[in-house]
């Protein structure tokens, strides 16, 4: 899953995510986030409260200025059809005022903030900090095409209802002009030679857009009246489906020289942890939780697998439950699964839903194909639009077999709407749009959002959904052992030598995944090294939560933790925890799993 609003590689640094600019200072709910009584805070104390929110203030309006896709996202608009400013110079600039914004910041002392202060303070250091590694330490600017893929998505101007077609047409044609610049300041940014997978994503990103040009969008248009509108779009459109064919047709001809050099190495891999989530784990402990925890989970799925296929090997027991195919598809079968999955979390009183929102389900548009699925929520200043969970197809240059393959079974595609929707990342941007602090409506990290979506898939199993049957349990299984295998391929593909075939092979042996997905996977590992962040914000809250309702039983302490816990916008986790907690900021992971207690037992 990729969504346009979390802090991934595609969407932090390209921006994807941020909003508005707001005068709002008030806390994040949970009362360790709490201003001090208004009677103890001195007149020099509101006077730097008062400094500190200016100066929030003015980060996101900067942000604005140097990345107008982030406005546009979020619902701001003016920024329609704009785009980044990509040259040499421009990821300067942009990096200069990150570091003075970040010097900015730090000179607010913990001395002259309150608790709820030197929180917010934090937060916002580490979305910086989080940008300045992925523009200035990781080197992806000049190689990955994952860095700029997010920006130039042109999916909100077709997929979101937020102004009448002829408007949104308006808006579309203006990026549509303003693409071949991006396109060609891109081009000049890689050096090559590039790794063969980057090369393989650019193109069929790139290739992607081209078709969808080409093939999809004059139908969307079509039936826009507007002559002089159709006529700027007939050659805008020209022109983008040119750029990025030239651009797609350009990354194919590196292939001959293309190379393996896609690791990061140790060093920056920890740098990334530490800036973009705030962990601070050892590599060799880092890699020793993740290798529990697949085993873990493969301890559970010969239990099930007991069960559903006594006497089979575990790869045919999965691929029993993978032949139990969704009727009429992935993307009709996810459909029918969001009812009953938002019915459940209601009848068991897991967690808040904080409003009526209802998500869509569709299949992926073909330049954002290279995952199963995604969710595209709309911005905290949008009202009354759908969010959109998106199921790609599998590639038709594959084989018949891949393709069939391809299509999950419907206990797995269960878990995968768990994740996208019901009580994943739809229910948490519910409540991310609806935090105090409008920074936390803004700013939503990768471990925070992956982690709670993949956590929420073992938390609605334990709680019983849909039987918790020895089948459901392997749907659910299938889909930990995933994000297992994305964890520990992470840590090896960068810091560990690594090949991509040795991961595509891991995913088939641990995560029993099908040829393509295994084949997507591997691949994505080079060009995301944060995908580690399902396992690792998982395993962070199951921790945080086991410790949190230690100190707060009741029968109802499970919602009452995950409505605290969603409440805070989407900080790095170990932040989460100090709110939460009280003490130092740590990031603290699930290292027992004996102790990983159903969450019904919490009830």
């Amino acid at each position: 899953m990729r969504s346009l609003r979390v802090l991934t590689l595609s969407a932090v640094i390209t921006a994807a995510l941020l909003a508005g600019c707001s005068k709002e200072q008030a806390a994040p709910s949970g009362d360790a986030a709490a201003p001090a009584p208004a009677a103890t805070v001195s007149k020099a104390s509101t006077d730097k409260t008062v400094a500190f929110g200016t100066a929030v203030d003015a980060f996101i309006q900067g942000m604005f200025e140097h990345n107008p896709v982030f406005a546009a996202n979020a619902g701001k608009h003016e920024y329609d059809g704009k785009l980044p400013d990509y040259s040499p110079t421009g990821l300067k600039a942009t990096a200069d005022w990150l570091h003075a914004q970040h010097d900015a910041f730090a000179a607010f002392t913990d001395d002259t903030l309150d608790a709820t202060g030197r929180f917010q303070r934090d937060y916002v250091l580490a979305v910086i900090d989080g940008q300045l590694f992925w523009l200035e330490q990781s080197g992806f600017p000049y190689s990955n095409p994952a860095f700029y893929t997010g920006d130039l998505s042109p999916s909100m101007y077709l997929t979101r209802p937020y102004a009448p077609l002829a408007d949104r047409m308006a808006a579309f044609v203006s990026y549509e002009e303003a693409l071949p610049k991006a396109l060609a300041q891109v081009k000049a940014n890689f050096k090559t030679p590039l790794p063969a997978s980057y090369i393989d994503l650019g193109v069929n990103s790139f290739g992607g857009f081209a078709s969808f040009f080409k093939n999809d969008v004059p139908g969307i248009f079509a039936n826009v009246k507007d002559k002089a509108l159709q006529a700027r779009f007939k050659a805008a459109n020209a022109a983008a489906i040119a750029a990025t064919q030239d651009l797609a047709d350009w990354l194919k001809a590196q292939k001959p020289q293309a190379t393996q050099d896609y690791a990061l190495g140790a060093v920056k891999f920890a740098a990334m942890l530490h800036a973009t989530e705030r962990v601070d784990v050892p590599l060799d402990r880092l890699k020793a939780i993740g290798e529990a925890d697949l085993q873990r989970n493969l301890d559970a799925l010969k239990k099930a697998c007991d069960q559903f296929a006594p006497a089979k090997s575990l790869a045919d027991c999965v691929a029993k439950e993978a032949a139990d195919k969704p009727a009429g598809g992935a993307v009709e079968g996810a459909r029918k699964q969001l009812a009953t999955l938002r019915q459940f979390v209601v009848d068991k009183n897991l967690v808040t839903i904080p409003g009526p929102e209802q998500a869509k389900v569709e299949e992926a548009p073909p330049f954002n194909r290279w995952n199963f699925a995604y969710i595209e929520i709309p911005g905290p200043y949008e009202k009354n639009l759908p969010s959109v969970y998106y199921i790609a197809p599998p590639d038709p240059s594959w084989s018949k077999a891949d393709q069939a393959a391809y299509v999950p079974g419907k206990a797995a595609l269960e878990f995968v709407s768990s994740h996208e929707v019901w009580p994943g990342h739809f229910l948490q941007f519910l409540h991310a749009n609806r935090a105090k602090w409008m920074f936390g409506r803004l700013f939503v990290g990768y471990a925070y959002a992956e982690g709670w979506a993949h956590y929420a898939e073992e938390m609605m199993f334990d709680a019983g959904v849909d039987g918790a049957t020895p089948e459901v349990h392997i749907g659910q299984l299938t889909n930990a052992l995933l994000r297992d295998v994305r964890y520990l391929s992470a840590i090896g593909l960068h810091t560990g030598g690594m090949t991509m075939a040795q991961s595509e092979q891991m995913f088939k042996d641990k995560a029993f995944q099908d040829p393509g997905s295994a084949r997507q996977q591997g691949a994505r590992g080079t060009y995301d090294p944060a995908y580690l962040n399902y396992t690792l914000g998982k395993l962070m809250i199951m921790q945080l939560r086991q410790d949190w309702i230690a100190k707060h039983p009741g029968t109802d302490a499970l919602k009452a933790f995950h409505d605290q816990f969603l409440s805070y916008g989407g900080p790095p986790i170990p932040l989460v925890r100090a709110q939460m907690l009280g003490g130092p900021v740590e990031a603290t992971l699930w290292t027992q799993p004996a102790a990983a207690a159903s969450t019904t037992a919490a009830h």
